[in-house]
Parts: structure tokens; sequence; C-alpha cells
């Protein structure tokens, strides 16, 4: 017990090089670490729809800037993929889909439906393969400095 107390004593007022280097080793990290980049990156660039299926048919043809009514869906399709659908019915359940995913937004004017593709971006952090290395590094620069 007494020596306990001693080794508290001696933490507290003994040589101080050890804890300042160590704190400005982790503040050095830190700093590194907030000048990560981030990335920015669209979510349809990472789906994998089916192909030759509806789903795959409507996000072909629908796109991100234009209102597209279910008239130009369907001859759309039918000008890229040589199909034609004999019931439109069968289209509006996979466009359902994208619109409660937030895939596709949906507007009613003068009673006739349009959509469109809604842009889902996501930020990322690039991150360090190997954060020893990344700890390594930022020693060697601040030393360097």
């Amino acid at each position: 017990m007494f020596e306990g107390i001693i080794k508290k004593i001696r933490a507290i007022f003994g040589p101080k090089e050890k804890l300042t280097e160590k704190s400005s080793y982790e503040t050095i990290y830190e700093e590194i670490e907030k000048e990560e980049k981030e990335e920015i990156h669209s979510l349809w660039n990472y789906f994998k729809i089916s192909e030759n299926s509806q789903a795959a048919h409507l996000s072909a043809v629908v796109g991100f800037y234009e209102w597209i009514t279910m008239e130009d869906i369907r001859n759309k399709i039918g000008e890229f993929f040589g199909i034609e659908y004999k019931n439109e019915r069968s289209l509006y359940p996979y466009i359902k889909t994208f619109v409660d995913l937030g895939l596709f937004e949906t507007t009613d004017i003068g009673g006739r439906r349009k959509w469109r593709k809604k842009e889902v971006i996501i930020k990322t952090k690039s991150k360090k393969e190997d954060t020893e290395m990344g700890k390594e590094l930022a020693l060697l620069q601040k030393r360097v400095k």
C-alpha cells in the first residue's frame, strides 16, 4: 500500500518528458486524422441490379434531371431494349419500390405522374490501412519540422 502511494507521488512530481512526448504524439496523430479527405460517392454506382429485369430497365431509362411519364418510360424501354410490356401496370410495383426506398422522386402534376432518379450521396472518410504506420509517420513528420 505504501509503495502504491509512492508511485503516485513519483508520477505526479516525476519527470515530465515522457508525458509530453506521448501527448504530443497523440495530438499530432489527431491532427493528421482531421486532415483526412472526405470522399463523396453516389449509391447508384454500387447497386447491382439483375440484368434484363424490369428494375434494370427502369434504372437505365429514368434519368436524374428530367421528369418522365409512364408513356415515355415504355417508349424508351422499347427503343433501348426492344421490349414492349403488354400491361404498363407491371412496371408500377417496381417504380413504387424505388420511390419507397428513396431512389426515385415522384410528382403528380395535372393528374399525370412523373418520376426521376434521386441522387443519393454518401460521404466517407478515407482511412489509413495501418494505423500504426500512420502514427509513426506523424512522429517522423513532427521530428523533421
